[in-house]
């Protein structure tokens, strides 16, 4: 299990965007499977909706790119670099992620050449799919531009 400052040695994300707080399973270079506490306390929470919290789907694909991120950047060669999104395929909302949840997070890589690769991504929450997604990546230096 990788914590907090496990994480922050691996990928760049720091407070107030690391979206996810530990790491169960890790693969270097082939998968992750990390999880997400949702807590009402989310900054996002206050206006996304009022009386009706639901996490923004678009944190959500972050949380799962991070995770596939922490799966490639664990990599030797990969250490100190930047994983920066290059597309977003096949995107699918299926359930609400509220606050008290717990988001499972998992991101397997299916294809990689060279500094690109494509990762295939699931999030649930107690089982049920919240959100599927085939991210794409590119591998840069760190302050690199991609």
């Amino acid at each position: 299990m990788l914590g907090i400052r496990e994480i922050q040695e691996i990928i760049p994300h720091r407070h107030p965007f690391l979206l996810i707080d530990c790491i169960e399973e890790l693969n270097p270079g082939e998968s992750a499977v990390a999880y997400k506490s949702v807590s009402y306390n989310e900054p996002f929470f206050a206006g996304h909706f009022p009386g009706e919290p639901v996490m923004p789907g678009v944190l959500i694909v972050e949380a799962l790119a991070q995770t596939g991120a922490a799966a490639i950047l664990s990599v030797e060669e990969n250490k100190g670099k930047t994983a920066y999104f290059a597309a977003m395929d096949h995107v699918k909302f299926k359930k609400k992620v509220l606050p008290g949840d717990k988001l499972r997070l998992e991101c397997r890589i299916v294809k990689q050449k060279g500094p690109m690769g494509i990762g295939s991504a699931t999030a649930t929450v107690d089982g049920k799919v919240a959100v599927t997604a085939e991210l794409t990546f590119m591998i840069s230096q760190a302050g690199g531009v991609a």
